[in-house]
């Protein structure tokens, strides 16, 4: 039997995959977005309109789902407590699976300080005795040439560390497969990864070499990347999670490359490389 699926994230790049996705194999979901007009016009979909922080608009939103691919909401100070209410409300909606994109080295201590909010996130899914699958993505590999900014300069507190960064279109083909079948992945995290780990130096090469813009990684201390993202106004939390980016990849947690993408979808993961010529 085809469970009744709710997605959120829609709007953005791995919700707004899934959801094509999903339509194009023939399934039947939910759309959940803070605002209806920009939903995707996905065939096979409705819509609600729920805000994370909001209990009332996710209850009602998420009455009749069975499964829900929950995507993390906005990077804020109070991200956790905005998660927990609306897995409460989930819950309490009579939600009883939860598919949440999380983070590959997430725990209470993690270098990532980010990090620590999906953990913060995970345990609450866990604590309601919900069924869940949790999908610990390394860092987005689409995103990583934008940290060269106009300049073309990658430039933080990273050293040589690696970082084995996944494409958003991968980490969304396996949200697809766990989502039609979701009692074979019940209780399970799978840490999402590309084909390989990278040094920032080595991710300025590619992007040279493919693009032919010049790129090149610049080492910062950490007091230095502070100071050099202090003019931006950020309040301290946004700013510890900017400098922690490449703190964490220094530490060695982010070097790890694993199968789960493959083993679960049947492809390899994309390169670097092949996306760029994408």
């Amino acid at each position: 039997m085809t469970p009744r699926i709710a997605v959120t994230g829609s709007t953005g790049h791995v919700g707004g995959e899934v959801a094509r996705l999903l339509s194009a194999a023939g399934y039947e979901q939910k759309l959940i977005v803070r605002d209806p007009a920009r939903a995707p016009g996905v065939p096979g979909t409705s819509t609600a309109q729920a805000d994370y922080a909001d209990r009332q608009s996710s209850l009602d939103a998420l009455r009749g789902s069975e499964v829900l691919f929950m995507v993390s909401g906005a990077e804020a100070e109070d991200r956790v407590d905005q998660h927990r209410n609306f897995i409460d409300a989930a819950a309490e909606a009579g939600v009883q699976h939860i598919v949440y994109t999380s983070f590959l080295a997430a725990a209470p201590d993690a270098t990532f300080t980010l990090g620590r909010d999906h953990w913060a996130t995970e345990e609450h899914i866990r604590n309601l005795g919900m069924d869940y699958t949790f999908l610990r993505d390394n860092f987005y590999l689409d995103v990583l040439p934008l940290f060269a900014g106009e300049e073309g300069i990658l430039r933080g507190p990273a050293g040589d560390g690696r970082v084995s960064a996944v494409a958003r279109t991968d980490v969304a083909r396996t949200a697809v497969v766990v989502l039609k079948d979701p009692q074979a992945h019940a209780g399970k995290s799978y840490d999402l990864t590309g084909p390989e780990a990278l040094s920032l130096s080595e991710v300025a090469a590619v992007i040279t070499r493919v693009t032919g813009r010049e790129t090149r990684y610049e080492e910062e201390t950490v007091e230095e990347a502070y100071a050099s993202r202090a003019s931006y106004g950020a309040p301290d939390w946004q700013l510890d999670a900017w400098v922690s980016t490449y703190t964490a990849i220094a530490s060695g947690q982010l070097e790890r490359s694993t199968t789960a993408v493959q083993d679960l979808t049947g492809a390899k993961p994309i390169s670097l490389e092949e996306l760029l010529r994408r």
